[in-house]
């Protein structure tokens, strides 16, 4: 019967957590923040950043929208998907959260408002088939329907994969990570890394990192790169690819990559499975648009885009 149920909802593709997919031009999808009973649009100054709690970022420029942002009334945070319809912005709702507010970084540009989910509603099919997705494929120890939901909600928006480098002494590491954000109009970077990151302790120590831009035509290797959150990575000679030193770190970064930023790490703080690493750049080397880049959804997100011809290519 499960087989049965498989075929039906999912024809011949294998279900997976995430779709890996590049984005050549522009995304499709939009996120609004509702304040005071209108819709802001948060797309660009949004990111994930911790998943136990599940915290966003929102970056609120001074003097801009979110200015009347109440941190006292719990926020509505919606999800698009597909091209924008800006007379009915409530139109093709892919997910809805309800956030508190959970701390904040003040800067004199404006401030990272830190959000927790509350509570996620998804409208990504029917809910026979998000349930038998949930219990067939991703129920686990520690893991609610109700925090699958909010892991959907997240990544119901492409979530862009870069590249972490850090190096001391002898020491180095190099990994991938999707919970991160660059603050528009500002020299600053948000960053939400796992307690477990082997590298994290140094990081904090040193409060240097680098992050790089990278094409999904090196998919293979970042996801090699993986391994190395947990673990040491082997020695320089081992990597399949070759290293370059960045500028004035002289931290490795991969010889493929499109280009990078030096950050130094102004402050930290604990949100619980991650810790928030807040920065600014001490120097950029080439930034191109981001067109090609490896990204990530949620596997039913992908389902629902290619149902209604919104698709991206898979990586």
């Amino acid at each position: 019967m499960k087989h049965i149920f498989k075929k039906i909802f999912f024809g011949d593709l294998t279900v997976r957590d995430y779709a890996n997919i590049r984005v050549d031009s522009s995304i499709n999808e939009k996120v609004f923040l509702e304040i005071a009973g209108n819709l802001v649009d948060i797309t660009q100054i949004h990111w994930p950043l911790a998943l136990h709690p599940f915290i966003f970022g929102v970056w609120a420029k001074k003097n801009g929208a979110l200015s009347g942002f109440d941190k006292t009334a719990a926020q509505q945070m919606l999800f698009k998907s597909g091209s924008t319809d800006i007379i009915r912005p409530r139109k093709g709702t892919t997910a809805r959260l309800t956030l508190d507010f959970f701390d904040s970084i003040e800067e004199q540009e404006g401030t990272l408002l830190l959000l927790k989910i509350r509570h996620a509603k998804i409208y990504h099919g029917h809910f026979l088939k998000l349930a038998f997705l949930f219990f067939k494929y991703y129920k686990k120890p520690g893991l609610s329907f109700e925090q699958f939901r909010s892991f959907v909600a997240a990544y119901s928006y492409p979530r862009i994969v870069r590249i972490i480098s850090f190096r001391e002494g002898g020491y180095f590491n190099i990994f991938p990570m999707d919970l991160l954000g660059e603050i528009p109009g500002t020299n600053k970077y948000v960053f939400g890394l796992r307690h477990t990151n082997i590298t994290l302790s140094r990081i904090i120590d040193t409060k240097k990192l680098v992050v790089s831009e990278c094409s999904s035509e090196n998919k293979d290797a970042i996801y090699e790169l993986g391994k190395h959150h947990g673990g040491t990575p082997p020695g320089i000679d081992s990597l399949p690819f070759t290293l370059k030193p960045t500028h004035n770190y002289g931290f490795y970064v991969p010889s493929w990559v499109d280009g990078y930023r030096e950050i130094r790490v102004l402050k930290t703080m604990n949100l619980g499975s991650h810790m928030l690493l807040w920065g600014e750049s001490d120097d950029i080397h080439g930034l191109p648009d981001p067109s090609g880049h490896l990204f990530h959804i949620h596997f039913l997100l992908y389902l629902l885009q290619r149902k209604t011809g919104h698709d991206y290519p898979l990586a």
